[in-house]
C-alpha cells in the first residue's frame, strides 16, 4: 500500500463516514494553502484520502487491495482522480459531466462557503520585494559602508497619499457588489454545484469606491518612479550576504503594505589579499638571508598599514606564517557589529641570490660541513 489514508486522515480503519468527514474537514481547514502556515502537499493528500475513503466503492477496493484504483486505469497514460478523467453520475439518469476540476484551493473555498467558513476579503495588493545587488571593495566590507541605491519601481502616490482617490471627495457604494465587497458566483465542480463568494475585482472587497479617482495615479494608489535607500553596509559583511530592509520594496495599492528590499552584498576580488572567512591570505617573498638570519620582514594590512613580523627560526615555508587579528572583522550578523577579528595569514616564498660569489660560496660550504 503505496499511501494510508487512514494515517493522513487520522482516523482507525474502522471509523464511520461522519468520522471522516470531520477529519478532513478540520485537516482540509488546517492545511488549506492561502491560510498562514498552509501546506499545499498536505492539502492534497488529505483530498485524495477523503475522495477513496467517502466513496463506499473506493474504500473497499483500497482496504482489499490497498488501491482505489479500478482495473484499467494504471500503467503509462492511465487516468485518474484530479488528472483530467471525465467524472459523471447523478439519479435518475441525469448525469453531470466535468472535464476540468479547477484548483484545489478553489473546491475547498466552495466547499464550505455554505459552512460557516467563509473566504477571506480580498484586500488591496501588497508591494512585491524587489532584491538588487551591489558591490563593495575589500576596504568597504572591512570598515562597513554606507551605500545609496537607486531603483526604479512603484512608490507611493504623492498627489493622493496612496489612497487613490482625490482629496475631499466622497466614497459610494459599488454598483458591481451593491456595496458587500463580494459577489456569488456558481461554479461546477467534482464535488457537485455550489455557490461561492468571491472579492468583487471593482472595488477589491472594500465595497466603497470613490466618486473622483487620482488623477495621477488613477485609483491605483502607486505610480512608477525612481527611488533612492540609503543602505547601511556593517563591518566584515561577507561575500553573498543578503541585508534585508523592511517596507523598502515596492509600494502596495491604495495604502497596502509595501514589499521588503533585499540587496544582496557582492565583495569584489582584491590584488593583493585573498579572503578566506575571517582571515586574509597575502603572498610575500622574502630574502634566503632572512629566513636563515630570523630577521623581521614588513607586511601591508587590508586597512593600509604596516606591520613588522619576525620570522620564526626554522620555519617551514609550507605553512601560512599566522599573524593573529590582523585579518577581518568577524561578522556579527546583520544587526548586531563585528566582534574581534580574523588573522592574516602570510603565504612565503623564498628567493634567492641570482649569483654567488667566491666568499658566500665557502660561507655556506662551511654551514653546511656544520650541520646548520
Amino acid at each position: 500500500m503505496s499511501k494510508d489514508y487512514y494515517k493522513i486522515l487520522g482516523v482507525a480503519r474502522g471509523a464511520s463516514g461522519e468520522e471522516i468527514k470531520k477529519a478532513y474537514r478540520r485537516l482540509a481547514h488546517q492545511f488549506h494553502p492561502d491560510k498562514p502556515g498552509g501546506n499545499e502537499q498536505k492539502f492534497k493528500e488529505v483530498n485524495e484520502a477523503y475522495q477513496t475513503l467517502s466513496d463506499n466503492n473506493k474504500r473497499v477496493q483500497y482496504d482489499r487491495f490497498g488501491t482505489a484504483e479500478q482495473p484499467g486505469w494504471a500503467g503509462a497514460g492511465a487516468a485518474g482522480p484530479g488528472a483530467g478523467w471525465n467524472w459523471s453520475w447523478g439519479e435518475g439518469g441525469n448525469s453531470q459531466v466535468f472535464t476540468d476540476f479547477g484548483d484545489l484551493s478553489d473546491i475547498f473555498d466552495v466547499m464550505f462557503d455554505g459552512g460557516g467558513i467563509r473566504p477571506r476579503r480580498r484586500t488591496y495588493q501588497q508591494g512585491s520585494d524587489l532584491e538588487v545587488v551591489r558591490e563593495i571593495t575589500l576596504e568597504e566590507s572591512f570598515q562597513g559602508a554606507t551605500k545609496t541605491i537607486n531603483l526604479r519601481t512603484y512608490i507611493v502616490c504623492k498627489h493622493c497619499r496612496g489612497q487613490g482617490a482625490e482629496a475631499g471627495v466622497a466614497t459610494k457604494a459599488c454598483g458591481a457588489c451593491d456595496g458587500r465587497g463580494e459577489v456569488r458566483e456558481q461554479r461546477r465542480t467534482f464535488f457537485g454545484q455550489f455557490s461561492k463568494l468571491r472579492a468583487c475585482e471593482i472595488c477589491r472587497g472594500a465595497g466603497q469606491i470613490p466618486e473622483k479617482l487620482c488623477s495621477a495615479c488613477k485609483g491605483n494608489g502607486r505610480v512608477m518612479n525612481e527611488r533612492s535607500i540609503v543602505v547601511e553596509i556593517l563591518p566584515g559583511v561577507p561575500n553573498d550576504q543578503i541585508v534585508k530592509i523592511i517596507g523598502a520594496g515596492e509600494a502596495g495599492e491604495r495604502g497596502a503594505a509595501a514589499g521588503d528590499l533585499y540587496v544582496r552584498v557582492k565583495v569584489k576580488a582584491h590584488s593583493r589579499f585573498e579572503r578566506r572567512g575571517d582571515d586574509l591570505v597575502v603572498r610575500k617573498e622574502i630574502a634566503v638571508y632572512d629566513l636563515l638570519l630570523g630577521r623581521k620582514i614588513d607586511l601591508p594590512t587590508v586597512e593600509g598599514r604596516t606591520i613588522q613580523v619576525e620570522l620564526p627560526t626554522h620555519f617551514n615555508l609550507k605553512e601560512y606564517l599566522r599573524v593573529p587579528g590582523e585579518g577581518m572583522p568577524r561578522f556579527g550578523g546583520s544587526t548586531r557589529l563585528a566582534t574581534g577579528r580574523g588573522d592574516l595569514l602570510v603565504d612565503l616564498t623564498l628567493k634567492t641570490p641570482k649569483k654567488l660569489g667566491a666568499k658566500e660560496k665557502a660561507i655556506l660550504e662551511r654551514l653546511e660541513k656544520e650541520g646548520g
